[in-house]
């Protein structure tokens, strides 16, 4: 395991708790694309969520923003809980919505509403 991949994974299980067991340094699988998990353990909570130029509460704002505009469904599933573990209030992730409609459309605005309802509530 790279230093990388054991700092995604230390990130991830901070904001995400009980998600991936700790016994678990791995989630590869035998499936299409079976490293997909560990690549983003390692690129985007190790060399991405560790950075020192932003802190997670600022992370969670832009991560939000994208996912949003990208309409990321599942990735937003587990984004809002993180951005309120991050620091966010739910009226912040409104105001995120809010904004994200006027520059990235109002499908994509009422997408991410929704999901947020159901997650958050």
């Amino acid at each position: 395991m790279t230093d990388l991949h054991a700092q995604g994974l230390a990130a991830f299980r901070e904001m995400l708790p009980g998600l991936i067991p700790d016994e678990v340094t791995s989630l590869a699988d035998e499936a299409i694309a079976g490293e997909l998990g560990d690549l983003s353990i390692e690129h985007v909570f190790g060399a991405l969520w560790t950075r020192p130029g932003l802190d997670r509460r600022s992370r969670s704002l832009v991560t939000l923003g994208v996912l949003i505009a990208l309409r990321a469904s599942d990735e937003l599933k587990f984004h809002f809980p993180i951005a309120l573990r991050n620091g966010l209030t739910v009226a912040e992730v409104e105001e995120v919505i809010y904004h994200v409609a006027g520059y990235a459309g109002y499908p994509a605005a009422a997408s991410a509403r929704a999901i947020a309802n159901a997650v958050l509530h």
